[in-house]
């Protein structure tokens, strides 16, 4: 759960940031290809999750298991990629849906 909270925060965020134009003139957007080689060679950072966001915005998560860098992208139609976020201490975690159920 601790995992699904986390990148549904993540998410969240990347998806109001990407209700809001990102200035090409920032040096944070270039086309996806380019995104993706530098965040590979540079941090060797990997595609870690995908979804689509408002006004079908594509929000990418970025990391690396080796050194726990990660970087969140959001991509618009016909748009560059542009990073939104990027921080330390990623951890993958696969932990089942906890029991919810107020009723027991």
């Amino acid at each position: 759960m601790r995992r699904t909270f986390f990148l549904m925060s993540f998410g969240i965020g990347a998806a109001l940031l990407a209700a809001h134009p990102v200035s090409a003139q920032t040096g944070h957007c270039a086309d996806h290809a380019t995104v993706v080689e530098r965040l590979g060679e540079r941090y060797g950072e990997s595609r870690q999750s995908i979804g689509l966001g408002s006004d079908n915005a594509v929000v990418e998560v970025f990391a690396s298991m080796d050194t726990g860098s990660w970087t969140i992208t959001v991509t618009r139609p016909g748009g560059p990629t542009c990073l939104v976020a990027a921080g330390q201490a990623y951890q993958y975690v696969n932990e089942p849906l906890a029991n919810f159920d107020s009723q027991s």
